[in-house]
């Protein structure tokens, strides 16, 4: 639009700011607008062209498809891994867990077993004492009625 088109009216002054009215003049004929008012028209497809389209399509679905396909056995590919990894330290940790209970076990059985022997050590020495105090008061009693 050349300046010539536009008609510029002042409304109002203000301290504010002013107020204009912008009057465009109608469109000539010979001015062409800068958009177009309606799609273009389509030109009419051949059969050839309509099933290279159909083709393209095809094969792009397909493509899209595959890509799914794959994504999806990447998917069950790293499910399987965390699952076998997590059977491995679950039996892991039952293995060292068995293992931890079997030491703490013996060492539990070999520290009763030491007990037991100092018992039976205590006693017998405990017998022993009284073995030979016994001894000396039937030597004393001998010693006495000998002498």
């Amino acid at each position: 639009m050349a300046s010539s088109d536009i008609l510029v009216k002042e409304l109002e002054k203000h301290a504010s700011g002013q107020a204009f009215e912008l009057i465009l003049s109608p469109g000539s004929k010979e001015s062409v607008p800068d958009f177009p008012l309606s799609p273009p028209k389509k030109k009419d497809l051949s059969l050839e062209e309509i099933q290279k389209k159909l083709e393209a399509a095809e094969e792009r679905l397909k493509s899209h498809e595959a890509e799914v396909l794959k994504q999806l056995a990447e998917k069950r590919e790293h499910e399987k891994e965390v699952i076998q990894k997590a059977i491995e330290e679950n039996n892991h940790f039952s293995k060292m867990a068995e293992e931890k209970l079997t030491h703490k076990m013996e060492a539990n059985k070999e520290n009763r077993e030491a007990q037991m022997a100092a018992k039976l050590e205590r006693l017998r020495e405990k017998d022993n004492n009284q073995g030979q105090g016994r001894d000396e008061e039937l030597k004393k009693k001998i010693n006495i009625k000998q002498g």
